[in-house]
């Protein structure tokens, strides 16, 4: 064949690339942008993050103390007591071999380290996996949810069975624990070896009450097996064997960047002990006011969620908690509150002489630490899910019957979303709102809620049933 004729054939029968997708336009909403009154409670969360992804056996947070240790930097020697919770997130994957197929089980010890006996109550607990319990599924922007049905991921699941004050049937109501005494909390897989591909992960909160000092931890373990080959799950001697001889589990995430060092900002997973476990507000106009003034018509203003470093929308305002124990290479704050539930009291007011259509929105603007008075998303969304997860609204409709709503959310990057309520405020009347939602793994920080006063219509407006 002539030279020239072969390259033309080859020319002919190369594939055309794809275009590639247009670069979506950015669109500024003048906003007025408030911090969110408030403020973390002093709940103690064990927050066990990283490594994200385990690869090797070993312990994933330990607040056991450092004596009788052969890793002492492993244990961070702080008590919990009271009041406090649980939260695990971990991933299991990146198989290399057949024997990397075993089942990676996730446990969780708690250890009485005082002379008396101490009484651990489990208030509200749930574990799933992400296959086959809570996969990631496409799911409408905006679903109501009364039974907690609709879900993606385990950590959505999760954290909508603890909103509801569920405790699952697989987790204990009361653990006894004698002087000295450690005994299993939690011991359960997160198997590859069906999946394709083999990945698999598991999500864990509970709220829990002690009436002692308790010592927690997260430990990673590879399923033994019988004699006949058959994989189990460890035994309480052979997690106590990994803590008190075993190191860190592996491999490490990506250290994070020290506060307020310039140049690229790295968050890091989190592997510590938080301080925060709700944000209470009741959110009004001022400290001294006991109401929420609506905006203008076409007017509106917003309060950032689950804000971080360099993530605040001008206000400053840092919501992460704070962390009180943290292994070197881990996060410094709890970047994303996941976990963390936001309880907000909106007492909306309507100053004028007529009616006023005003919608409450949760959205997830692109993230700026400008001062503007504006939000930026984008058209359409990027398609990133940056938000999956349930809101709780209580309030009540314009016939006056109280309302009890789940509604589940998916938000993509820069999605400024419908309505979540729609009410119609009569004139010079106050109407109490009250939003909940716990911040789910898996989300990407921050979002604000919005409270808009749209245009009246030609049409009757729309009812908050619906």
């Amino acid at each position: 064949m002539l030279p020239f004729l072969s390259s033309i054939l080859i020319a002919q029968a190369a594939p055309i690339a794809p275009a590639a997708p247009p670069k979506p336009a950015v669109v500024v909403q003048p906003q007025v942008i408030r911090p969110l009154p408030g403020k973390l409670d002093s709940v103690l969360v064990f927050n066990s993050n990283s490594p994200e992804v385990v690869q090797t056996e070993g312990i994933l947070l330990s607040t056991f103390a450092k004596s009788g240790k052969s890793s002492p930097d492993a244990h961070l020697n702080q008590p919990l007591r009271g009041r406090f919770d649980i939260f695990a997130h971990h991933i299991s994957n990146k198989v290399k071999t057949p024997e990397d197929l075993k089942t990676l089980y996730l446990g969780i010890l708690v250890h009485n380290p005082t002379a008396r006996p101490v009484t651990l109550n489990v208030l509200r607990a749930a574990s799933y996996l992400s296959q086959p319990d809570a996969p990631f599924i496409s799911l409408p922007p905006r679903t109501e949810n009364p039974q907690g049905t609709v879900f993606a991921g385990p950590g959505d699941r999760a954290v909508g069975d603890v909103l509801r004050g569920l405790r699952q049937p697989t987790w204990p109501t009361q653990v006894v624990l004698a002087p000295g005494a450690t005994q299993v909390l939690f011991n359960a897989p997160i198997p590859v070896e069906s999946l394709t591909p083999p990945i698999n992960g598991r999500s864990v909160l509970a709220h829990l009450r002690s009436t002692g000092e308790v010592r927690v931890a997260s430990l990673a373990l590879f399923a033994k097996t019988d004699a006949s080959g058959k994989e189990r799950a460890p035994t309480l001697e052979e997690w106590q064997t990994l803590l008190n001889t075993g190191t860190l589990a592996g491999p490490r995430d990506r250290s994070p960047t020290p506060p307020g060092q310039a140049g690229q900002l790295i968050y890091g997973r989190v592997a510590g002990v938080a301080q925060g476990s709700r944000w209470e507000a009741k959110v009004t106009d001022s400290a001294k006011s006991s109401r929420l003034t609506i905006p203008p018509v076409g007017q509106g203003f917003s309060y950032p969620l689950s804000t971080v470093d360099r993530g605040t929308f001008g206000t400053g305002q840092i919501q992460s908690a704070p962390l009180l124990a943290r292994y070197p290479d881990t996060a410094y704050a709890a970047h994303g509150n996941y976990g963390i539930e936001y309880s907000l009291e909106l007492p909306l007011y309507n100053p004028t002489a007529d009616c006023q259509v005003v919608s409450l929105r949760l959205q997830t603007p692109l993230k700026s630490d400008k001062k503007i008075s504006s939000l930026r998303f984008n058209n359409p969304p990027a398609n990133r899910v940056f938000f999956r997860g349930t809101v709780r609204l209580r309030y009540q409709d314009d016939e006056g019957a109280a309302q009890n709503r789940y509604v589940h959310l998916v938000q993509l990057q820069g999605q400024q979303s419908d309505p979540l309520l729609q009410l119609n405020l009569k004139a010079r009347s106050t109407r109490r709102v009250q939003v909940d939602f716990i911040y789910p793994p898996d989300a990407t920080p921050p979002q604000v809620l919005s409270v808009q006063t749209e245009a009246w219509m030609s049409d009757p407006p729309p009812s908050s049933r619906q």
